[in-house]
């Protein structure tokens, strides 16, 4: 199978972003429009990068807070479970942004929100097969993947190709590449993370035309993708947790007030979309496992 890039990612969904964006930016840019991503622009992504691996190493090594539910207040944290096993998709702003939007970098907007969706009756190696059946992504995430394919396998390092799609007020179709990295921490605990390694505006698509802009050098709607999930096999299901973090163009100046809405409000729905199809496609490959119509349990 965003994403977080299977879009997620089982990817790592990559849905996430994309929406965000091309809502929060595509409003206020002409189509004709280029913006360079900028030296400066990318090592200031590369430095919140970098700082938020090590927070999150820290709390995967320890299991503390495994889930972003888990630093909850006890009373808040028993009420998120039982909503989220009741079958509710949770998310929130990542925290850890610092500001409202994110936007304290230079040329760009960072967008970083995480999500957690529980999966009854699944264990944690069938959950895996399902996310990791990258050649069936465009089934699972239509209409926001177009084609998807699984380029290389070596061990628990997939390289994935995804054609994604978004339509709102303007619409923009991306060839994404991406590098999933998946490790298996016990029985009940897995974490996988996905980087975009090519992420490109594509112009004309579908047409005889059709020409993928330099990446970089486009209209600044997905600069960069990157996915990070938890996946914990408890309570007779799978909770899998997705937490997304995209580069962006900066929001055009004097248009803070109509983008700043749609930066906060379609990240979440985004998520929300892209766990909930993450859901079913696990529940839809467990039942044909359980039937027979589809490879057994972990093969490829």
């Amino acid at each position: 199978m965003t994403s977080c890039t299977r879009i997620p990612e089982s990817i790592s969904r990559a849905i996430t972003i994309v929406a965000a964006l091309i809502a929060a930016i595509g409003i206020g840019v002409r189509p004709t429009r280029a913006e360079q991503l900028k030296k400066e622009t990318a090592a200031a992504f590369d430095q919140y990068i970098r700082l938020k691996e090590t927070r999150d190493e820290r709390q995967i090594s320890g299991r503390q807070a495994f889930l972003w539910i888990d630093a909850l207040p006890d009373p808040i944290a028993r009420e998120a479970y039982a909503k989220v096993k009741g079958g509710q998709v949770l998310t929130r702003r990542n925290q850890d942004c610092g500001t409202p939007d994110c936007s304290a970098i230079p040329g760009g907007l960072i967008h970083d929100w995480v999500g957690v969706v529980f999966i009854p009756g699944v264990s944690l190696a069938q959950a895996m097969s399902a996310l990791q059946d990258y050649d069936r992504d465009a089934d699972y995430y239509r209409p926001q993947v177009l084609v998807s394919k699984l380029l290389d396998r070596s061990g628990d390092v997939f390289d994935v190709f995804l054609r994604l799609k978004q339509v709102h007020v303007i619409t923009v179709v991306l060839d994404t590449e991406y590098e999933v990295h998946y490790r298996y921490l016990d029985d009940a605990h897995a974490v996988s993370r996905s980087y975009s390694t090519r992420i490109a505006e594509v112009e004309n698509a579908g047409e005889a035309n059709e020409h993928d802009r330099t990446p970089g050098d486009d209209r600044g709607l997905l600069w960069r993708l990157y996915s990070y999930w938890r996946f914990y096999q408890a309570d007779g299901g799978i909770y899998i947790q997705c937490n997304a973090v995209s580069l962006t163009r900066d929001v055009p100046a004097g248009l803070g007030w109509l983008i700043r809405p749609f930066i906060q409000k379609i990240p979440s729905e985004s998520l929300r979309f892209t766990l909930d199809a993450t859901r079913a496609a696990v529940a839809k490959k467990f039942e044909s496992v359980s039937n027979g119509t589809h490879d057994a349990e972990g093969s490829k």
